[in-house]
Parts: structure tokens; C-alpha cells; sequence
């Protein structure tokens, strides 16, 4: 039969991170049945995305949000033989309707990145796009986690913030940048480094998600990495620059999608975990990017333990070796500024009535 590999529960074998502070939150019990909304699901990351949401055993319904081309898209998901219900809206026009209700928002729309294309310009590109669906949540599903795979992440989760903000709807606990294509990144490269399969490698990734802002805490990885410092600076390298890499690959025809599907799968999964925990489970640990105090940037993607809430606590930055706190002094500054950056447009895009 087959199956999914999902999340990462905390009990599992994970590197003891010091903990911050725990918000308590109490459980909503395991019966819930959950609605899923993607927003861009016709996308090159939408349908892979879907198409894996609906295996999802608790996932009742499964609604499908995008431009065009949806109808058919749900037309085809829902002739496979699970459970999940799917449910299609199309245009501008259906967003808070088809919102309406969520437990769960997840977001890849968005225009991908080409090669020369830069952060600034999927900015330009993306921006509208998360200003409309914040502007949609904040009245169909004020309570739903929202998940936003749209780049650039360090830039689009601010600008969300301050929508929701405006709305007088914001959560912090409930607003995640997906940075989990960084982890599952790091372990595969990991795994071939150190020779085992890369579903046993545990490694934290923490900062942001785009080039120097990515910090993989090759010092906490089990199995130990012991590669010298070329080898090292290496896989640095590779792990921040392989949306890149993908990019070139294909050569003008798009970016990542599967892999960031199954990625945003998997968080998504992890979102579900945390909803139904029961009163004696410990929650489950996922890196992602939130506000938080954890640094010195306002936002920042950082281990969390998942609850029925959203974050349930925020853990301590992993223990950095030498180059690890290098790399972190240059990355929180480049951090900071894309983080203003989208402060700025989402007060801007509030005063403009956007």
C-alpha cells in the first residue's frame, strides 16, 4: 500500500535544543476534522502540493483556490479513492469564499524565480499577491493557520504581519513563513555526504530563506558532519544556493515545485500534528519562519514546537560553533533589511487601502 512519510514528532529522536518559553495552549482533541484551503493551486507547486494534501487522512475537505484553470485540476484530484472532499473556486472574486471557514491556509502562488530573476523582482511580482489573501483571511478565517510558501519569504511573511495587523487580526503564533524545502535540502545533501540515508539525519536550519540568510547548523547535525572547513564551506554553499541550482537546471522553465511541494506537504502535516495533539503529547518540532525574539531580527526561521495554537513555544538558537556565529553577524543584517522591506509595503499597501 502506499503511504506518506509525514512529521516529526518531538519524541522522536531530535538534538536536545534549550528551550525558550512555552505558551500553554489547551488541546482541541484528536475527532477535529480539518478544511485546507491552496491559495495558487494550479500552480507548478500547487498541483503536486494537492495532489498530496489529499492522501492526508484528516483532511475532510481540500479546497482549491487560482487564477484559472482550478476546475479541472479538482475535477481530476477528486477521482482519487481518499476521502478528502474537494471543493474549487477560481478568481480573485471566490478568494474569501473559497477561505471561508479554514483551519488551515497554505499559499505557493506567486510567480516562480528565472534565472537572473532577483529577490527584489519576485518581490515586485509576489507582493499583490500576498496583500490579497491576508486581506482575505483576516475576514473568512481569522483563526486559520496561515502557511505562505510565496518567495521572498523574508520580505512576504512582514507584509502579511502588517496587513493582519491593520485588520486587527493578527496572531503571531499563527503566521509561518515555510522553510522546510531548507531542511529536507540539508539532510538529502548531508545523507550523501556522511553515507547514510537522509531520513536519519536531524539538522536545524535557521535565518531566513533566500542565499546568505540560510544557516544550516552543520555543528548540531546527528550523524555527526566532520568534513574540514572546505568541505564544509562547500556544503554551506551548496545547501543556500540549490533553489538556484534548480533554476539553472531547467533552464528558463521554472524553479522548484516538487520538492517545495512535498516540503510545504510535510509542514502542512506537521500544522495537522499539532492541531490534534492530545494532553500528554509534547507537540512537534519543525524550523520555520515567524516573529519571534529568539534574535535580533524581528522575524526570524528558527525550531518551534507546533500546538493546536500554531507555535506553541519557540526553542533557543541551536549551540553555533565558530563559523556558525560568523555566519549568522553577516546574515542578520541582509535579514533585517529584507524584513523592513516588507514592513514598509505593508504599511504602505494599508494606507493605500490595498
Amino acid at each position: 500500500m502506499f503511504t506518506l512519510r509525514w512529521g516529526t514528532q518531538l519524541s522522536q529522536k531530535l538534538h536536545p535544543y534549550q528551550r525558550k518559553r512555552t505558551d500553554a495552549v489547551p488541546s482541541t482533541g484528536s475527532q477535529r476534522t480539518l478544511k485546507v484551503a491552496v491559495v495558487g493551486a494550479a500552480g507548478g507547486i500547487g498541483q503536486p502540493l494537492s495532489l498530496l494534501l489529499k492522501h492526508h487522512p484528516h483532511i475532510e475537505t481540500l479546497v482549491l483556490h487560482d487564477q484559472e484553470n482550478v476546475k479541472g485540476i479538482a475535477a481530476d484530484l477528486s477521482h482519487i479513492d481518499t476521502s478528502a472532499v474537494v471543493q474549487h473556486f477560481q478568481g480573485p472574486k471566490k478568494l474569501a469564499l473559497a477561505l471561508k471557514g479554514s483551519d488551515i491556509v497554505v499559499v505557493p502562488a506567486g510567480k516562480p524565480r528565472k534565472p537572473g530573476m532577483t529577490r527584489a523582482d519576485l518581490l515586485d511580482a509576489n507582493a499583490s499577491i500576498a496583500v490579497a489573501v491576508a486581506n482575505a483571511v483576516s475576514t473568512a478565517c481569522p483563526g486559520a493557520l496561515l502557511a505562505f510558501i510565496t518567495n521572498p519569504i523574508n520580505t512576504i511573511v512582514p507584509i502579511v504581519a502588517e496587513i493582519l495587523k491593520s485588520k486587527a487580526v493578527y496572531d503571531p503564533r499563527r503566521l509561518f513563513g515555510v522553510t522546510t524545502l531548507d531542511v529536507v535540502r540539508s539532510k538529502t545533501f548531508l545523507g550523501e555526504s556522511i553515507g547514510v540515508e537522509p531520513e536519519e539525519v536531524t539538522i536545524p536550519v535557521i535565518g531566513g530563506h533566500a542565499g546568505l540568510t540560510i544557516l544550516p547548523v552543520l555543528s548540531q547535525c546527528d550523524p555527526p558532519f566532520d568534513g574540514d572547513e572546505a568541505e564544509r564551506l562547500s556544503l554551506f554553499h551548496r545547501i543556500q544556493e540549490a533553489g538556484t541550482e534548480v533554476v539553472i537546471a531547467k533552464a528558463g522553465r521554472g524553479s522548484a515545485t516538487l520538492s517545495m511541494a512535498y516540503s510545504g506537504a510535510r509542514f502542512v502535516d506537521s500544522l495537522i500534528r499539532g492541531i490534534k495533539m492530545e494532553g500528554g503529547d509534547e507537540g512537534v518540532v519543525e524550523c520555520t519562519f515567524c516573529e519571534s525574539d529568539v534574535s535580533e531580527a524581528k522575524f526570524f526561521a528558527s525550531p518551534v514546537i507546533l500546538g493546536p495554537q500554531g507555535v506553541k513555544e519557540h526553542l533557543e538558537i541551536p549551540c553555533l560553533d565558530d563559523l556558525e556565529k560568523a555566519a549568522l553577524k553577516c546574515l542578520i543584517p541582509i535579514l533585517k533589511k529584507n524584513i523592513e522591506a516588507g514592513i514598509k509595503y505593508g504599511q504602505s499597501a494599508v494606507v493605500c487601502g490595498f
